[in-house]
């Protein structure tokens, strides 16, 4: 009988492979962590109520100072697809919430001391985006100001045109600047500086509170100057982004440390009463493994 001895395989090409396999699920665990079910993390960090829009379509006024041959025009009309879920937060920031970043020494005092229960006003766009760097920091997620679209889609029926509704008339511009101050009066009989607690304005359809109250909300989105020619195809497009788009009962565009938009830096029209804001949640690329393998969490 002939024995045959059995030669160990040689592992070597597997190695590499398997490294970096194990370091993948590491990565993978650790982004995972923040996201698992409470009973599996520390639950000293309190999440802000949240309001999730599925995919769909906006169709709404476009940003920006519009122009055709160099006289003042309403924005057209554009449509902006949403692929993924929005999450936004149900409730403008509050000042009890932005006094915690205040206390890591992460945001600046407010202008406005504000009572707990309210919106967190007199804010500058500046210090918007430093509350979001913090609120990423200690949930360990991804938060930040809505572009104006993803703002506009979730306002829905409280998203205000602000278009003023004539044809151009390059021979007599004097026509539209009339409008514009006929709205712009309008608007400041209306006005209504004091802060209502959360949730004073009510829901909208999408159930999100208090848009287009009184406390206008920031977005990151640029202000633009954009001209276009006589079929509307965009000729030049000059970005400002230190001024930034303000969304409420009407829309405002002001420089990005302005904290009191009526003491100055508003570039058009009635100052805000209010500047306050809140925040979206950018999902990870993971959290379809979570609603997967966690479906009720």
């Amino acid at each position: 009988m002939t024995v045959h001895a059995v030669q160990p395989k040689d592992l070597t090409p597997l190695i590499l492979p398997a490294a970096l396999l194990a370091l993948a699920l590491s990565t993978l665990a650790v982004q995972l962590a923040p996201t698992l079910p409470d009973v599996f993390r520390s639950s000293g960090i309190i999440l802000p109520a949240t309001v999730t829009l599925p995919p769909g379509h906006l169709t709404y006024r476009a940003e920006g100072h519009f122009l055709r041959d160099n006289v003042p025009m309403d924005a057209p009309i554009t449509t902006v697809a949403f692929a993924r879920p929005l999450e936004i937060m149900q409730y403008q920031v509050s000042v009890e919430d932005y006094a915690r970043c205040v206390a890591d020494n992460a945001c600046a005092p407010a202008l406005n001391p504000g009572l707990d229960g309210t919106p967190v006003t007199g804010v500058s766009y500046q210090d918007a985006v430093d509350y979001a760097t913090w609120m990423s920091t200690v949930t360990n997620e991804t938060w930040a100001l809505p572009t104006d679209a993803e703002w506009a889609y979730a306002a829905a029926e409280r998203f205000e045109d602000d278009a003023v509704g004539l044809a151009d008339n390059p021979a007599n511009p004097a026509l539209r600047w009339i409008a514009n101050y006929r709205a712009e009066a309008a608007r400041n009989r209306t006005a209504d500086p004091d802060p209502r607690p959360l949730g004073g304005f009510g829901a909208n359809s999408n159930g999100i509170m208090d848009m287009s109250g009184n406390v206008w909300e920031w977005t990151d989105t640029c202000h633009r100057r954009v001209h276009v020619d006589a079929a509307g195809n965009v000729v030049s497009e000059q970005p400002a982004c230190t001024i930034r788009v303000l969304e409420g009962k009407h829309r405002a565009a002001t420089s990005f440390f302005i904290r009191d938009a009526k003491s100055g830096g508003c570039s058009v029209g009635i100052p805000p009463d209010n500047l306050g804001f809140r925040l979206v949640r950018r999902p990870s690329w993971h959290e379809s493994l979570i609603r997967r393998f966690f479906p009720n969490q």
